[in-house]
């Protein structure tokens, strides 16, 4: 049996493990636990370690890198899961891992168990500064989108008069709010580094699936602009962050998997 589903495999059960501990510590007395806490991100960590191992064994080939739609995300997952894990570190997020570690463990399956067509490639180093940098923005923006899906519940509870429930599960919906700018500001970030540097690196920027790849992404980074300025000049917050975010997140994800399900699936 190949490394990467080894990897894969022990990745899955540990995403399992740490989620059912993290499923009770939610739903239970002792939410607050320091020492399961630890547990969780411990065993959490160690899952995001075979995940990773295991999306580079899927990714990295004897012919060059298979940058295709289950390889990519299945790195793009991990990714997603080794922040929100470092993160768990300072702040409470363990109900991301809630909404996060499902798709993680699908994102795996579908790695190991879906081919793709699409060929592999060698890459210069500006090119996969471009990849890294771009992997690391969808990241950030993924945890932001499930970060605004969570605002979203929280007001909702908080409008209909279950402010205990809210409450007791979430941290004050201020801070909330304030983490969910922090990643819109990382993610911006590293989205305006990863478009910099496409527009250096990639040569022929009229190549298949580039041009609908580049309108998407500059749409959301516009998107993603507005929403920082009203925030810090408008004091935007509430529904229209989260709509804010959600709309940009959604460009994302029609540039990048929209162009790629096309490319492999279509023609």
């Amino acid at each position: 049996m190949p490394i990467s589903t080894l990897s894969g495999l022990l990745a899955i059960l540990l995403y399992v493990v740490s989620y059912y501990w993290q499923s009770r510590q939610a739903t239970g007395a002792k939410a607050s636990n320091n020492q399961n806490s630890k547990k969780i991100l411990l065993v959490g960590l160690l899952a995001v370690g075979a995940h990773l191992f295991s999306a580079y064994g899927v990714i990295r080939t004897g012919d060059g890198y298979h940058f295709g739609i289950v390889q990519i995300s299945t790195l793009i997952f991990a990714a997603v899961a080794m922040l929100v894990v470092v993160s768990s570190l300072r702040k409470p997020l363990g109900d991301l891992i809630l909404g996060l570690f499902p798709l993680a463990v699908l994102s795996i399956i579908l790695s190991l168990s879906v081919d793709s067509d699409y060929p592999a490639q060698q890459i210069s180093t500006g090119i996969a500064t471009h990849i890294l940098l771009s992997i690391l923005a969808y990241s950030f923006f993924t945890i932001a989108a499930l970060q605004a899906a969570f605002v979203a519940y929280q007001n909702y509870q908080l409008r209909h008069h279950h402010a205990a429930s809210a409450i007791r599960r979430f941290p004050p919906l201020q801070d909330m709010e304030s983490f969910l700018f922090e990643l819109l500001s990382t993610g911006q970030a590293l989205l305006s580094l990863g478009i910099i540097a496409g527009f250096v690196f990639v040569e022929d920027m009229g190549a298949q699936g580039l041009p609908h790849k580049t309108f998407f992404s500059i749409l959301a980074w516009v998107v993603f602009s507005v929403l920082l300025w009203g925030r810090h000049q408008m004091g935007w917050r509430g529904n229209t962050a989260i709509r804010g975010t959600l709309t940009g997140f959604m460009f994302l994800i029609l540039g990048f998997y929209g162009s790629k399900f096309v490319l492999e699936f279509i023609l």
